[in-house]
């Protein structure tokens, strides 16, 4: 029973949706759908609370690797966690005024703004910045000209990253802007690869992305996959 309930249950919910986006008559079936679905989404984030309090408590406890980072993580955890559970500076609505905590949760100015806009927003313009150099890495790996293919990848890759910078503007500032050539400037030649080449081949790349997950969702409705129950099958 443990498996075979959520397998209908899966099954059931996600028939549902399928047929409420074609028939109009079902719509209301995926709609409520949709709300149980946040309502599990909801159980989900508790649990992953916990799951988060239980890993880096026992790290914590066993003064493991980088126990110290840890303790960081838990900190937010808990910082984010009492401004949003309690509404931490949160005014009431000036319509409601007799309403506590009534007023805009994330508003301008706010301390869930704050922690927003001052931490969690540096933090991930630090993790891409970082990520800048792991890329750079690999494409002076990946730019090693051995064979056609990667001629043609090294030449495009020159193209667009002249033509984002102002070298690339210089270079080719002698073709006039408004002539028959205008379109060789290396500025408008990496707008057209990017609007002509790249618009094409991310198109290839999103019809394979969806028929991969028409075929996982079906074999998922029908119970062929059944990964998501965890081990066991």
């Amino acid at each position: 029973m443990r498996r075979t309930v959520p397998l209908w249950i899966t099954a059931i919910a996600g028939v549902a949706l399928v047929i409420s986006a074609f028939l109009p008559a079902t719509r209301g079936w995926g709609e409520d759908v949709a709300t149980w679905f946040s309502i599990l989404a909801a159980v989900a984030f508790v649990l992953g609370g916990g799951n988060l309090l239980k890993v880096h408590l026992r790290k914590i406890s066993d003064r493991q690797s980088g126990w110290g980072y840890s303790s960081i993580v838990l900190a937010c955890f808990f910082a984010t966690l009492w401004v949003g559970l309690f509404k931490v500076g949160v005014h009431p609505n000036p319509k409601y005024p007799d309403v506590a905590y009534s007023g805009q949760t994330q508003g301008i100015g706010s301390p869930f703004w704050w922690l927003y806009e001052y931490a969690f927003k540096p933090l991930t313009s630090t993790m891409f910045a970082m990520l800048a150099f792991y890329v750079a890495s690999a494409a002076f790996r990946a730019f090693r000209a051995k064979n056609v293919e990667a001629v043609l990848l090294l030449g495009t890759a020159f193209i667009i990253l002249l033509g984002r910078t102002f070298a690339g503007v210089v270079l080719t500032g002698w073709i006039p802007a408004d002539g028959a050539f205008a379109g060789l400037r290396l500025e408008n030649l990496s707008v057209y690869v990017m609007q002509v080449f790249n618009t094409a081949g991310n198109r290839a790349i999103i019809i394979g992305i969806a028929l991969g997950i028409a075929s996982t969702s079906l074999k998922i409705l029908l119970g062929i996959d059944r990964s998501y129950l965890g081990s066991g099958d």
